[in-house]
């Protein structure tokens, strides 16, 4: 399952942060600016993300900083919801993401 973020590009950035989920969780997160591997575990409409090594990509900090903070993000989701081509992670922030269906 590929899923883009539903946000605007940023300042310095051509990207939009995308998630590549494979069947047993394995996560591949392009992000602002940098990318990685992470890791999703979900049991019924709970969920869990643990990030895993990001690329060291020429990152300006204010791209790192944007970068680290929708991995805490992620990280601090603790449900999600589906709802048509939309499926969102519930946490103190809640960030919605497409389905990319092409």
């Amino acid at each position: 399952m590929e899923m883009t973020l539903d946000a605007q590009r940023q300042p310095g950035s051509k990207r939009i942060p995308n998630l590549e989920i494979g069947e047993a969780g394995e996560t591949r997160v392009e992000l602002w600016c940098r990318g990685g591997k992470g890791q999703f575990s979900v049991a019924g409409n709970t969920v869990v993300f643990v990030a895993g090594a990001m690329d060291n990509r020429s990152c300006s900090d204010a791209q790192v900083a944007m970068d680290d903070q929708l991995l805490a993000d992620l990280g601090a989701a603790t449900n999600w919801q589906r709802r048509g081509d939309s499926v969102t992670f519930v946490g103190p922030k809640s960030l919605r993401f497409r389905l990319n269906t092409n």
